[in-house]
């Protein structure tokens, strides 16, 4: 069992999935925020890989990848920060919270897809997410290396996927699903009650992966409903803003959480 589904076999509701773009809004910042995130109660850190051509995400996320690509990162840069990241777990004898990496092929292919995923693992990466990998080539040609290297892989889906496909994504996925609110780029407008009747047809199929919700979550209301019908949530772009202009990210980070989370 991945430490990914490790989490969500001790927890089933409320699951919060934090989004940050790597190097942003400093190159130095992304172990500060790291360790905020995992000590003010996220649950798993979706790391941004910078890319200049980010099909799926709004022009927050946008915005802070050209910073990001502009301070200097890169995957290489990444890989050696996650290093710390675990040095810096190490004393407790843990790896911290489980660490997802979010990006596009092009930059990962540039790299070497199987040396990517090794040095990923080898990194402390627990899963990847490529929204623009084919469901085709994950079979025949990338699944299996990403399996050998110990990583999960999240295939995203949306209230357009028809339920044939939902289940074939579904049987493929490991870790969890992610359910996109809608067909739009993150960080817009959402109709929540439209996402509900979503949601409500997703946890109606008895899905073997646990589902996060993501796109259009942005305060603990969107995150309450978003995780009434699904084990829990995503947040991104909310976040990105939240951490625009301020010099300490780690307070910045516990202010936001704080808002977000519901109180025991």
């Amino acid at each position: 069992m991945s430490r990914i589904q490790t989490l969500f076999s001790h927890k089933k509701q409320n699951v919060l999935n934090v989004y940050c773009t790597a190097g942003y809004p400093k190159l130095d910042s992304t172990m500060s925020i790291m360790q905020a995130l995992q000590s003010n109660g996220a649950d798993l850190i979706e790391l941004g890989m910078p890319y200049s051509d980010p099909l799926a995400d709004g022009p927050v996320i946008q915005a802070s990848g050209s910073i990001a690509l502009a301070n200097g990162m890169t995957i290489s840069v990444l890989f050696e920060q996650l290093k710390q990241w675990q040095v810096l777990n190490s004393p407790s004898g843990a790896r911290g919270i489980p660490v997802i990496l979010m990006g596009y092929m092009n930059p990962v292919l540039q790299y070497g897809f199987e040396r990517f995923c090794k040095d990923a693992a080898a990194a402390g990466v627990d899963g990847l997410i490529l929204p623009d990998l084919p469901e085709y080539e994950f079979e025949t040609e990338y699944g299996a290396i990403i399996k050998e290297n110990g990583l999960d892989f999240i295939f995203l889906v949306t209230p357009e996927t028809s339920e044939e496909r939902l289940r074939k994504l579904d049987s493929l996925s490991t870790g969890f699903l992610y359910a996109v609110s809608s067909s739009s780029t993150t960080g817009n407008e959402k109709d929540f009650n439209a996402v509900e009747q979503y949601l409500q047809r997703l946890q109606s199929m008895n899905l073997q992966n646990p589902v996060l919700v993501g796109f259009g979550i942005k305060d603990k209301a969107t995150f309450i409903s978003a995780s009434k019908y699904a084990n829990g949530a995503i947040i991104g772009s909310a976040y990105i803003k939240a951490l625009e202009g301020k010099a300490d990210v780690a307070a910045a980070t516990k202010e936001f959480l704080n808002t977000i989370l519901p109180k025991p």
